[in-house]
């Protein structure tokens, strides 16, 4: 055990002695294990990042939902655009029919897009604000989260009282640095009392809908103030949660049922309408994921692959430049594994330091693209292992031959030399 310690400690002694003594040729050989490290771990860094944020935003999305609309998520829109176009939008009737019949539903919701509007407050206005209809399971179903105030009571949802929610960037625009709970803004030609800030939607990539820079209004007051037939030009989608202990394929099952026989729809007719949910995308996403990860595998391969040579022309190298005192090492009774034991050392410190430079690098990138743009990327644990690992491997590979080579010298021809 003591002879392996002193022989690691060699192995580091070595390779500190060869970065000093040759610095330029050190740094050359080096930057191929840093790039490569670079590329491998900063872009898998990013796709993780990524990946987590989707993944993150299809489970807000609900992996236990079906969201009921005229158009697949599975298809190209483009190519059956006029048949989509020609089917009815999901309606309040569908809604209230789910919800009394549908047994596997838990939480069902409706709602309906009134379109852009311009709401006011005082000499204050903001143009194009997203404007909403929804069913009071929208909080429960959606779960958005309140900077301020709180959601409708059921007697303020069933009278349709004139009582709005909104968005974070509405708030700050239309009320700066004043509490908007309790104030009275002009929207559709009507005064309404504001009675919930949504939180800012953060920096999801998917989002069901950005609350920053929308206004949710109750379906029943919306009766009152907008148009909301079926043919509503912006749109409409009933949400339904499956209850506890029912899988999404029998939830779609059921409401394929249902919605067939309240549509009145002929046994031989095709469905007139879509049951979208997570699964799909989250299939296709690891993909996605999988095909990005195996790409920066590759390129940053390509730069592994030189700096290993690199490394192993290093301890070519150092091999010759020693040869002498391996013989001397030998002739004293060092074993052959010693002898590899020391250069295997000596290539992965090396490698080690070139991986370490590229993981540090790697983190001012994502530090400062972090800072940059609206997305976070991190470099996690998992990855800086991998680096490590990598580090390891590429300095065993590139250090074996030329280690071997010094452990089978002959020691009397080694000291001749």
């Amino acid at each position: 055990m003591i002879v392996l310690i002193k022989t690691f400690f060699e192995g580091i002694r070595q390779a500190g002695q060869s970065l000093l003594a040759n610095k330029l040729r050190s740094f050359l050989s080096l930057l191929g294990i840093t790039i490569g490290i670079f590329c491998i771990i900063g872009v898998q860094s990013a796709v993780d990042s990524l990946e987590d944020n989707v993944k993150g935003s299809l489970k807000k999305l609900g992996d236990d939902s079906v969201y009921l609309q005229k158009m697949p998520w599975n298809e190209n829109p483009r190519e059956n655009f006029w048949k989509y176009q020609r089917r009815p939008d999901p309606s309040y009737k569908d809604y209230e029919v789910i919800k009394t019949k549908v047994k596997s539903a838990g939480v069902v919701d409706y709602h309906v897009f009134i379109g852009t509007k311009t709401v006011k407050y005082r000499s204050s206005s903001v143009d194009r604000v997203f404007v909403a209809a929804v069913t009071s399971e929208f909080d429960e179903f959606f779960e958005p989260g309140y900077d301020e105030g709180r959601w409708y009571t059921s007697t303020e949802y069933h009278y349709g009282v004139n009582k709005v929610l909104i968005g974070h960037t509405v708030a700050e625009e239309l009320f700066g640095a004043l509490n908007p709970i309790g104030k009275k803004i002009n929207l559709m030609g009507h005064k309404m009392e504001v009675i919930g800030v949504f939180e800012k939607s953060g920096k999801d990539i998917l989002k069901v809908m950005d609350y920053d820079e929308a206004i949710i209004i109750s379906y029943e007051l919306a009766k009152k103030v907008a148009n909301v037939k079926n043919k509503n030009p912006f749109g409409s989608a009933v949400n339904i949660k499956a209850a506890e202990g029912v899988s999404v394929e029998r939830l779609k099952d059921d409401l394929t049922g249902v919605l067939r026989s309240s549509r009145r729809l002929k046994p031989k007719e095709e469905d007139n309408f879509a049951l979208n949910s997570m699964s799909f995308l989250a299939d296709i996403l690891d993909n996605v994921f999988n095909s990005l990860g195996l790409l920066a595998f590759i390129i940053g391969g390509f730069a592994i692959f030189v700096g290993m040579f690199s490394v192993a022309n290093i301890m070519f190298v150092s091999v010759k430049e020693r040869t002498k005192i391996i013989g001397i090492k030998k002739a004293v009774g060092a074993k052959r594994h010693i002898i590899l034991l020391e250069f295997l050392i000596e290539s992965i410190i090396l490698c080690l330091l070139g991986g370490a430079i590229g993981l540090a690098l790697t983190q001012l990138v994502v530090s400062a693209l972090s800072s940059a743009i609206d997305f976070e990327i991190y470099l996690d644990s998992k990855n800086v292992i991998n680096g490590i690992l990598i580090s390891v491997i590429v300095g065993i590979i590139a250090g074996f031959i030329p280690a071997w080579q010094a452990a089978k010298m002959d020691p009397v021809v080694a000291m001749r030399k």
